[in-house]
């Protein structure tokens, strides 16, 4: 099976959440490596099966956003409480899309663009990709309806997104254009905009994010075929 998120703790441990079945099915499935031990536990599985989800630590509580259940996306958002072992539900992102991207700041969950699916009455319309930004405030507990002005600049799916001195920020993926963008934009919060950052030295899709406390990583991923890039955005100012 391939887990579709790992997430590390302050303990050292590792949890496994999710994935892909050998028949391609959505797993509920949860583990967590004790080094300890050297033994993979289980733990109370997620709610709703999927893959190619987000996961964010904070504090106490894994936090997981979307993803997949084949090709039909996933708008659940659920959190696990390592002190309990137990999950609870919080409100569904508003919109269906795959292939979009989270993010996190210290008060807020953002969704991020993504391949926008028809919903039931629109069977036979096409996906598109979408600009679409949906906040979720962590202290009032819902979603922030999205306006005109919260949306980023292009339209993408399948990139990487992270947050840097206090502002989202989105790079890379698939767009519109025939090959891969190498545009990266962030949010202003304070000119509540978004504002272009220096171009990707390798545009590409597909990438693996990590995040540092003040670099955002995006590694292989793919361009005209699977990459072998390295690169790393650094933001000197902080708002």
């Amino acid at each position: 099976m391939t887990f579709c998120l790992l997430c590390f703790s302050s303990e050292g441990k590792v949890y496994a959440m999710g994935g892909m079945g050998s028949d391609t099915s959505p797993q509920a499935l949860v583990r967590v490596y004790e080094p300890g031990k050297d033994q993979w536990q289980p733990l109370p599985s997620m709610p709703t099966p999927r893959y190619g989800a987000a996961s964010f630590l904070r504090g106490t509580k894994i936090y997981v956003l979307g993803g997949r259940q084949g090709k039909l996306p996933v708008t659940a958002f659920e959190a696990f409480d390592l002190e309990t072992r137990s999950w609870t539900r919080f409100p569904c992102i508003p919109s269906r899309r795959a292939f979009s991207s989270s993010a996190t700041t210290d008060r807020c969950f953002f969704s991020l663009g993504g391949l926008q699916q028809p919903g039931p009455h629109n069977f036979y319309s096409r996906p598109h990709f979408v600009s679409t930004v949906e906040e979720y405030d962590t202290e009032l507990g819902v979603w922030i309806k999205p306006t005109r002005a919260s949306r980023m600049k292009e339209k993408r799916a399948d990139f990487v997104a992270g947050c840097l001195g206090g502002r989202v920020i989105a790079a890379g993926g698939l767009g519109n254009q025939p090959s891969p963008l190498a545009s990266v934009e962030s949010y202003n919060p304070v000119k509540k905009r978004w504002e272009y950052l220096a171009p990707l030295p390798s545009p590409r899709c597909s990438c693996a994010g990590l995040q540092t406390s003040n670099m955002l990583f995006l590694i292989g991923g793919v361009a005209q075929g699977p990459s072998n890039a390295v690169e790393a955005l650094c933001l000197r100012e902080c708002v």
